[in-house]
């Protein structure tokens, strides 16, 4: 049993190295043998004297639970049938075959969200949208998307007959023979020029061959002479292997650059890591996209390029994970993924954001504070901060998602106007060229139940407030009901002017909804790049030789 990660993060540090162990004290050795003799004699009393049969599986599954809970989050327990998730997180593979589709559960019944571009499933023509309703000769219209997966999973190469509900198209229910396949997640699944002149990788994991991923696009961006800049996008990225991370490095640095340092138990275990190749782009004006789900690889990446101000970090703060894992075997053909050490970027910093070792009364454990980090400096000079993740060189406010995009999306109402558009028009412009006109946007507003669609209208909330507070207080006289009274109608929510209000937004999101059906993930991707900030604030600041130089604490060069 194995416990479940947080939120993306995130999968950890995997070092292809072993690590020595330091000699625990009498003291230490004395009272792990006194607790493992009382769990040892507890668990043959129970099995001698309770009442009912023991289940040892679940019982030992949350004993393990419970004990690595107590030390960090990235210490996990694999059994010989979770291994398989563990594989896939470091190579990007599935150990098993199927047909290359993401499945969502909707209503007690599960449909394609969709398919993955190149597999299977988009091969054989199936949509998002698509309710399956068999599977081979099983009745799957009311069976759960858990139930529904395990079913088009399978041995590479065997076949699975899939039937679908097809909304919004004259002959609905449609049979697909599909042949499985082993299917591969890759670590970079876009990359292209951007502006005629920004060489852009979306770098999403770092497994064993993303180092080659992000080399061959580089040296794609190496033969276009029109490349003069290079964006590196790790937002959302998790993490991944160590090696992978340095290997990357490589292409930006000089040979026999330190761009990481990690420390055990003692100094035995001290590592340094430098680069081991000649860089294809040592000048070329580079950008690193970071965000608060960029963790641990990714900020080994980031860290090293900031340290050496080789680059520039754009972005909001990144996650704060400075720990390292090696895997351990255990019996019965399993894994304990354990925690063995913390890394320090070149400048000495470790910017790991929690301290698992000092826990809160209540087991909890507080972000280091920013007046508790320290400052360190780059390579030219710069401040810079241990603790609490990397803070950007340029910071962007994100924003929020307005309460009424948010009930469209997670009521599924842009998704099946999505559905309703890819059915019935058999293309779109191509992705970099498609926008959502007047006449689609009024279409989707036509298509929506007004009455039906709940959000947190902020306004009437507030006006709630004011009226609740104002008699609490002994303010509500009849003066002012009859203002609070005469305001509402002026400050009401309506839904058709907020829809109008929030167009930008709303487009933004359906016209990648809308791509991501005829041109996959990539195609979601693209549209949100066409109107994101950190990419252009990127791509600008590069373009500026002075400005990007000042940042850097570099002194401009006269040409």
């Amino acid at each position: 049993m194995k416990r479940v990660f947080l939120a993306a993060l995130i999968f950890s540090l995997l070092p292809a190295f072993p690590w020595a162990q330091q000699t625990p004290s009498p003291s230490h050795d004395v009272s792990v043998s006194r607790n493992l003799a009382t769990f040892n004699s507890i668990v043959k009393e129970l099995e001698l004297n309770y009442v009912d049969t023991i289940r040892p599986r679940e019982a030992f599954g949350a004993a393990i639970e419970a004990f690595l809970s107590t030390v960090d989050p990235y210490t996990e327990y694999y059994s010989s049938e979770d291994r398989t998730e563990l594989t896939k997180m470091t190579t990007g593979q599935y150990d098993y075959g199927g047909i290359g589709s993401f499945i969502m559960q909707r209503d007690g019944a599960s449909y394609i969200s969709g398919p993955m571009e190149g597999a299977p499933a988009a091969k054989a023509g199936l949509r998002s949208g698509d309710k399956i309703i068999r599977v081979d000769s099983v009745d799957t219209s009311n069976m759960g998307s858990a139930d529904v997966s395990s079913r088009l999973r399978g041995l590479a190469g065997t076949p699975v007959q899939v039937t679908v509900h097809r909304p919004f198209v004259e002959d609905s229910i449609i049979t697909f023979d599909i042949v499985r396949a082993k299917l591969t997640d890759p670590s970079v699944p876009y990359y292209g020029v951007i502006g005629g002149n920004t060489g852009y990788i979306r770098l999403t994991q770092f497994l064993a061959d993303s180092g080659k991923d992000v080399y061959d696009a580089l040296q794609e961006f190496k033969a276009n002479p029109e490349v003069s800049q290079i964006v590196l996008d790790l937002r959302g990225n998790g993490g991944g292997l160590l090696e992978s991370a340095v290997d990357i490095l490589g292409n930006f640095l000089p040979k026999g650059t330190e761009v990481i340092r990690t420390r055990g138990k003692d100094k035995a275990t001290e590592k340094i890591y430098k680069t081991t190749k000649t860089p294809i782009f040592p000048d070329i004006p580079l950008a690193v996209l970071i965000d608060g789900g960029s963790a641990s690889a990714s900020e080994i990446t980031a860290g090293a390029i900031q340290d050496l101000d080789r680059g520039i970090l754009v972005g909001s703060r990144s996650f704060g994970k400075g720990l390292v894992q090696s895997t351990r075997p255990l019996p019965f053909d399993g894994l304990l993924k354990v925690t063995v050490a913390k890394y320090y970027t070149p400048s000495g910093r470790l910017i790991q954001a929690l301290d698992y070792s000092h826990r809160n009364p209540d087991g909890s454990v507080a972000r280091t504070p920013d007046s508790l980090t320290n400052v360190y400096h780059t390579a030219l000079g710069r401040e810079v901060r241990d603790g609490g993740g990397l803070t950007p060189d340029i910071q962007i406010d994100w924003g929020r998602v307005s309460p009424l995009l948010y009930n469209l999306a997670s009521d599924n109402k842009v998704f099946d106007y999505a559905t309703k558009y890819a059915n019935t028009h058999d293309s779109i412009p191509s992705v970099w060229n498609f926008e959502i006109t007047d006449e689609i946007y009024e279409d989707f507003k036509s298509s929506l139940d007004l009455s039906s669609l709940k959000y947190d209208k902020v306004l009437d909330q507030l006006l709630k407030q004011l009226r609740e507070t104002a008699e609490a207080e002994g303010y509500l006289t009849e003066e002012a009901q009859t203002a609070i009274d005469n305001l509402s109608p002026l400050l009401t929510n309506d839904v058709n002017q907020d829809l109008d209000i929030k167009r930008e937004e709303i487009a933004e999101y359906l016209a990648g909804e809308i791509a991501s059906r005829y041109y996959f993930e990539n195609g979601r991707l693209i549209q949100t790049l066409k109107h994101d900030k950190a990419l252009a604030t990127a791509i600008e600041t590069l373009s500026d030789t002075a400005k990007l130089n000042g940042i850097l604490g570099k002194t401009t060069q006269k040409k």
